[in-house]
């Protein structure tokens, strides 16, 4: 089985912050993912409040993000699939590519799959995509030249994408379900100061149906069953594409049920990135976040990169310290019990002055080691270990004990 220390599923800009920051702290990198490099920002027409680049589209920024990681000489790998398992204290992602699959054990692995946009899951919807029905305005906006299009959402990128599409389309409907726009100030007072945009409010779609045979404009293939919402009256609204914007979803099908997640499927982290699963991390717009821009993704794979830095380095030095020796024995203690450290000091003058090798464990520090030896409530205490078992447990309560127990 291939090993390696850190692999990263997703090349999007927490995937590839992630990797930049693991390379440059010397871990072993590979990258996996099953599109081009970017993620979801290659769909994305405008980035203007990404510091430090003041203008740019997405796919620019994405492949400034890519020569960047490989410049530390990360490897990306392209694969179809990719699914993270635990077998017994081994992490494992298993890989598909055409009819072949590979496994890889990992030191700890790195999350970073993003999100996709939501279907409306209206009538008529799953008929129509890629034929009229698009999730990206960037992907299929020439195709409406001179047309009229429609919009469905009222958040940031239902605005700015509405913006986008009037370079092409003749008129774009943006359709709420509110009586206002969710978007930032700004765009929404661009928005609706474009002559070509017009806001339908306090409306949702019902059903998308092909164009009204009675509708003698062959270039209006669709039409929408609009409801309004407060007065419950139906109308139709004849156009050739609808773009829809109504909110994301994770795409956390490759931990799905392994990680704990909040509803919807978001992946809960903390401040260090870390999921529910010990040396498996989450970053950018995967994991449940207050904001999910190109800059929080990029800070997310930061922090990410350096914890899974930070988290194999230990366990490789628990590893050769604790589980590995055919006998030791060492001090776990608390670096925030007062006591606890000086009892700590008293161990370290003992060992050192009885010329004994005592490795000293902070099980506050380490804690999900010290959990999985069963030692949290017995701290502190000297530990006698036996190829990662424990044979012995010594609580020692002050400097007497300690020299009594050496």
């Amino acid at each position: 089985m291939e090993k390696r220390e850190l692999v990263i599923i997703g090349a999007g800009p927490a995937g590839m912050s992630a990797a930049i920051y693991g390379r440059r702290a010397g871990l072993d990198v590979l990258v996996l993912e099953k599109g081009a490099t970017g993620g979801q920002i290659n769909i994305t027409d405008e980035i203007e409040n990404y510091p430090g680049v003041p203008h740019a589209t997405g796919p620019e920024v994405g492949e400034l993000l890519h020569k960047h990681a490989l410049k530390f000489e990360t490897e990306f790998r392209m694969v179809d699939d990719s699914k993270v398992e635990l077998r017994g204290d081994k992490k494992v992602v298993v890989t598909k590519k055409g009819g072949e699959t590979n496994e890889i054990e990992a030191e700890a692995i790195i999350v970073a799959t993003g999100a996709q946009f939501r279907r409306l899951g209206c009538k008529g919807e799953a008929e129509h995509i890629g034929q009229g029905v698009s999730f990206c305005a960037v992907c299929d906006g020439a195709f409406f030249e001179g047309l009229e299009v429609a919009v469905v959402g009222g958040g940031n990128t239902a605005v700015e994408e509405g913006g986008y599409l009037t370079k092409f389309a003749s008129k774009v409907y943006i359709i709420h379900r509110r009586d206002e726009f969710r978007a930032d100030r700004a765009a929404i007072a661009q928005a609706l100061a474009n002559p070509k945009i017009e806001p339908v409010y306090n409306t949702v779609v019902e059903e998308i149906a092909d164009r009204d045979p009675d509708d003698d404009d062959d270039m209006r293939t669709l039409n929408l069953v609009l409801k309004n919402v407060k007065t419950g009256e139906i109308s139709n609204l004849p156009l050739s594409g609808v773009f829809m914007f109504v909110g994301q979803e994770p795409l956390d099908g490759c931990v799905k049920g392994l990680v704990k997640a909040e509803k919807g499927g978001w992946i809960i982290t903390n401040d260090h990135m870390e999921t529910s699963v010990e040396g498996i991390f989450a970053a950018g717009d995967v994991r449940s976040k207050y904001l999910r821009q190109v800059i929080t993704a990029a800070a997310d794979g930061a922090v990410a990169g350096m914890a899974a830095s930070s988290y194999i380095n230990e366990q490789l030095h628990l590893r050769s310290t604790l589980l590995e020796p055919e006998h030791v024995t060492a001090f776990f203690y608390s670096s925030i019990d007062e006591k606890q450290v000086q009892i700590s000091n008293a161990v370290e003058a003992a060992s050192k002055a009885k010329g004994i090798k005592v490795p000293m464990i902070d099980g506050y520090r380490n804690s999900r080691m010290t959990e999985k030896l069963a030692l949290a409530e017995k701290m502190p205490a000297l530990v006698e270990l036996s190829k990662g078992a424990v044979t012995k447990v010594t609580t020692v309560a002050s400097a007497a004990d300690v020299e009594k127990a050496l």
